[in-house]
Order: structure tokens, then sequence, then C-alpha cells
């Protein structure tokens, strides 16, 4: 079987976008691996499939697979370029789209500037629905690591995130912590960990590492999720910059009962087939 594919990144974080609409595909989660294999495949952080959708509110229906070949809830830097991608392989002609995704219907919007804005959706602090395990709703909860404990921000932007404010990112463990904060206990399903630095309350430095993936050069849901606990946290205004190692997100965010909206590139590399 010949699959024909897009490259795209959004900030770094790269993809192989499939079009499952005009295509008949059958994916096994080692046929993921072996394509997201940045030795022996085409190399990415997540394969995206876009598929027709189940429900009749939304445009098309999106799935997003790890590298490691599990399937996720979300991922805000994937939303951009699948809106990008629909168009430019003309299976849309729609500037505002409505994407069916395991975390609920995600609404992109391109630009005249060729940036993507998607409503991301309400974040979910309530730690069982994160899922988290915690007594109470707060704004920090403590976790146990090997060196000690640390507090994090618990927040689900339909995937769940751990946010740990450092004094410098570019200084911190990610490496070591990174893994130990993934596979935490206390998050049932693993988690995604945010490491964000404040700058002002506009602006802050992040770097992720994804489960499933490892640190990315940018991460959307993390920088969402790093502003929901900011803000939550009495650190950050409505309106901020997020620097990533791979680029700029903007994420905007008025506070609780209103949806998430961020802002940012996505870049198609190249164009291509590989046979199965």
């Amino acid at each position: 079987m010949r699959l024909r594919f897009t490259k795209m990144h959004g900030l770094g974080n790269d993809f192989v976008m499939i079009d499952a609409v005009s295509q008949r595909i059958r994916l096994s989660a080692e046929k993921i691996r072996k394509i997201a294999d940045r030795r022996f495949g085409i190399g990415c952080d997540q394969l995206l499939i876009v598929e027709i959708p189940s429900r009749p509110d939304a445009d098309f229906k999106y799935r997003i697979f790890n590298c490691d070949g599990s399937e996720v809830e979300n991922c805000g830097n994937g939303i951009r370029c699948f809106a990008k991608f629909v168009r430019e392989r003309k299976l849309t002609g729609k500037n505002i789209i409505r994407v069916e995704t395991k975390a609920g219907v995600l609404i992109p919007e391109i630009d005249e500037d060729g940036d993507v804005i998607v409503d991301m959706g309400k974040p979910e602090l309530a730690p069982a629905q994160i899922p988290f395990q915690a007594d109470q709703q707060q704004p920090r909860y403590t976790l146990e690591l090997q060196h000690g404990n640390i507090e994090v921000g618990a927040v689900s932007m339909g995937n769940p995130h751990a946010v740990l404010q450092v004094e410098s990112c570019e200084s911190a463990p990610v490496e070591d912590w990174g893994p130990q904060i993934e596979a935490h206990p206390k998050f049932p399903k693993k988690v995604n960990a945010g490491f964000m630095e404040v700058l002002s309350p506009h602006e802050i430095n992040l770097r992720v590492f994804e489960r499933g993936v490892g640190e990315t050069l940018a991460c959307g849901t993390g920088a969402c999720a790093a502003v929901v606990s900011g803000r939550e946290q009495g650190l950050l205004d409505e309106e901020v910059k997020v620097n990533l190692p791979g680029g700029s997100l903007n994420i905007k965010w008025p506070g609780r009962d209103h949806p998430v909206i961020m802002t940012g590139p996505a870049i198609t590399a190249f164009h291509g087939q590989i046979k199965i």
C-alpha cells in the first residue's frame, strides 16, 4: 500500500498528516511507530489522521497518535496544521472549520496573515476531570519526585498537563524531572509536564515534556495550560506571549467559563508517498 502524506510543523513540533478522506488507510500502532521513526521512517512527534466526521455539527474528524503509537485526545500545534492541511489539500474551502476530536469539537480559523486562530475550548480544573488524584481543586498541588517535593498546577485542555514554575527554563531539569512527572501515579492517564518561567504578566518561557513523546520544540495545549495555571495563581494577565524553543504563540484566556484562544503559525514542509 502506498500512502500519500504531508509533513508539517507548528514551531518545530512536527507532524505527518494523512488524508483518510480520499484514500483508504489502516494503520496499526507498530506501523505508526515505523512512520514516526526519524532514522528509518518519515519522522515526527505525532501522526495526524483526517477522517470523515461521525457527528453532524463537524466538518472533519481528526485523530492524534504519538510517535510511540499511543492515541491522545488533543494537540494544539496539530489542530493548526490540520486547518492548513485540509485547505491546501482542497478538502474544504472554509476559513472557519469545525473539527471533531476525542476532546470535543475545536474551531480553528485561518486569518489573513496565514496564522491559525483556534478556540481550544474551556480548560478543565476539577481534579477528577483532568484526571488527577486530589481531594479538592487548588491552584497548586504537591508531587513527590525522587529528589524531593515540587508544586504543580494541574489543567486539562482535553489532555492532562502539570505546570511547574521554574526560575529559568534554560537550566530547568526537564530531562530528569519530565519523565517522573509524566508517569506520576497521581495522574492515572499520565501527563504532559510543562516548565514555566514567568518573565512578566504578559510573557513566559516554556518547555514541555510530552507524554509518549519526550521534550518537543513546542506544545500548543501546553502553552494554553501554562497560561491557565499562571492565571489561576495570579501570575499572568489575560493575554500572554508564550515563548517555546521552536517559536512563540499568543494565548488569551479571560478566565473561568471562557474558552482559551490560541494563535500561531502552521507550516508545510513537504509532500510525499511512503510504501507501507
